[in-house]
C-alpha cells in the first residue's frame, strides 16, 4: 500500500457566470465560481472540435473577496488546488455526492476592467495578477 497520495488540481479557463461570494457561519468568507475549461477532440469525421468542461470552484478567505472584486462572468483565472469530495442526502432521503475543486491559488489572467462577454480583452498587456488562498 502506498503511503502518500497527490491530490492537485490545476485549470486554466473563463468563470461562466459572477463569482459568489458569501460569509460560513464562522466568518470566513467563500466564494463559489464556475470555470469552463475547453478541450479538443477528434469527431467521427476526423475534424478537431472543442467541448467544454465545466468545474465548480470553492475560494475561501480574504482570496475570496479578491476574486469576488476583481472577476466576473467571463474573466481569465488560472488555479491550483485540490479536488474535495462530499456526500449528502437530500429531503427526500436521496443519496448524493459531488466532487469541487477547492482553489489554493488563483491568478487573474484578464487586465483590470479587461473580462468581456466576447472574451476580449480591453487592454493589450493582459498583465497576470492573482491571490493565494491560505
Amino acid at each position: 500500500m502506498s503511503y502518500f497520495s497527490i491530490n492537485r488540481v490545476v485549470l486554466l479557463g473563463r468563470l461562466t457566470r459572477d463569482p459568489e461570494l458569501r460569509a460560513l457561519p464562522s466568518g470566513v468568507s467563500v466564494a463559489s465560481l464556475r470555470v469552463a475549461c475547453n478541450a479538443s477532440r477528434r469527431d467521427p469525421d476526423g475534424n478537431f472540435v472543442e467541448r467544454p468542461n465545466f468545474f465548480d470552484v470553492s475560494v475561501y478567505g480574504t482570496s475570496a473577496e479578491s476574486v469576488s472584486r476583481y472577476t466576473r462572468k467571463g474573466s481569465r483565472v488560472a488555479l491550483d488546488g485540490r479536488l474535495e469530495w462530499r456526500e449528502w442526502e437530500t429531503s427526500e432521503q436521496h443519496r448524493r455526492q459531488a466532487v469541487s475543486v477547492v482553489a489554493e491559488t488563483v491568478q487573474f489572467l484578464d487586465s483590470p476592467g479587461g473580462a468581456r462577454e466576447d472574451g476580449a480583452d480591453d487592454e493589450a498587456d493582459g498583465g497576470a495578477r492573482g491571490c493565494r488562498c491560505r
